[in-house]
């Protein structure tokens, strides 16, 4: 899988191929759905499949402050897009230029002379160019206009509704890690570096693998039964707490996953979690043999919810191979 910048030429031998065009976080149902029929166009017509995303989310570019609700890191989602048979993602960098390029010229210049795409997909409620002023439409309109064929495919239901990011962010706030999962065809899962803490869990019995949450939505504060995958590839199950731990001051906020039956170093480490069930919300203990009492319980719960899930396989992605075969 190729990373490339979206302001930069694609390179020769990816030019020609069909794009998959989106913010993508998340990459849900919906989004699948949207990469999976570029993929498919693309090996049928023996061209090049890309993945066009933005980074960062527009969102942020027009709310700076507002709070934090990521549901992929743009490695994460290149791992995804990688594994549903993508050849490259191209990120666009969303700046104040970006934003400012009409919808004709984004079309014209970062599809066009730029990608050398000869499709794109999207989905039926995708916007784009300055003051979303285009739309799937407007998108097909200029895609012939500049020998792009365009397609937009409809959002996919569950449960009688559209599956959209929104969904899964109100599904994690208020702990439903499982219809988070549902509609992620995955838990909710937060990647970052392990980092020195101030070892209150090893005091414990409890040696925990601290992360900060960076730009990831804050899901619901508490404890949950979590997997954990190691750089290596080991997988582990385990107990987690996000929030503010309450029974410690200062009040810092960290995800703090504890993993059963594991005695080894992770300091420095990049470590993906998923969350797979919420058991219960923080709170405040009056002394520390309370607390372990508690995490001896939490710890319980969330081997026997973890017996119930299996540990996903997640897709090893392919090696890259620009023309279909």
């Amino acid at each position: 899988m190729q990373r490339l910048d979206g302001s930069a030429a694609v390179p020769p031998e990816l030019r020609g191929g069909i794009v998959a065009l989106g913010n993508f976080d998340g990459f849900h149902i919906g989004h699948q759905a949207v990469v999976g029929r570029a993929v498919a166009k693309a090996r049928a017509a023996g061209r090049p499949a890309l993945v066009a995303t933005f980074d960062p989310h527009p969102v942020r570019w027009f709310r700076p402050d507002a709070p934090p609700f990521g549901l992929t890191t743009l490695a994460q989602r290149e791992h995804l897009f990688a594994a549903a048979g993508a050849d490259a993602m191209i990120v666009y960098r969303f700046d104040g230029a970006l934003a400012a390029l009409s919808a004709e010229d984004f079309v014209a210049d970062r599809l066009g002379a730029r990608a050398g795409a000869a499709g794109v997909v999207t989905g039926e409620d995708f916007t784009f160019g300055k003051g979303r002023g285009g739309n799937a439409d407007v998108l097909a309109a200029l895609g012939r206009a500049h020998g792009i064929a365009a397609e937009a495919v409809p959002p996919v239901r569950v449960g009688g509704e559209p599956v959209s990011s929104s969904r899964i962010r109100e599904a994690l706030q208020t702990g439903d890690a499982e219809a988070a999962a549902a509609l992620l065809t995955r838990p909710f899962a937060i990647e970052g570096v392990v980092r020195h803490g101030d070892k209150r869990g090893r005091q414990l019995g409890y040696p925990t693998a601290n992360m900060t949450l960076g730009d990831y939505l804050r899901p619901r504060f508490g404890i949950y039964a979590v997997r954990g995958r190691l750089a290596n590839g080991r997988v582990l199950d385990g107990v987690g707490n996000i929030g503010i731990r309450p029974s410690f001051e200062p009040a810092i906020e960290l995800f703090e996953p504890h993993f059963f039956d594991f005695a080894g170093d992770l300091y420095g480490q990049t470590i993906e979690v998923d969350l797979v069930s919420f058991i219960r919300p923080e709170r405040k203990f009056d002394s520390l043999d309370a607390l372990t009492v508690q995490m001896d319980a939490d710890s319980a719960e969330a081997r026997r919810l973890l017996a119930l899930v299996a540990s996903p396989l997640r897709s090893v992605p392919p090696p890259l191979s620009p023309r279909a075969t």
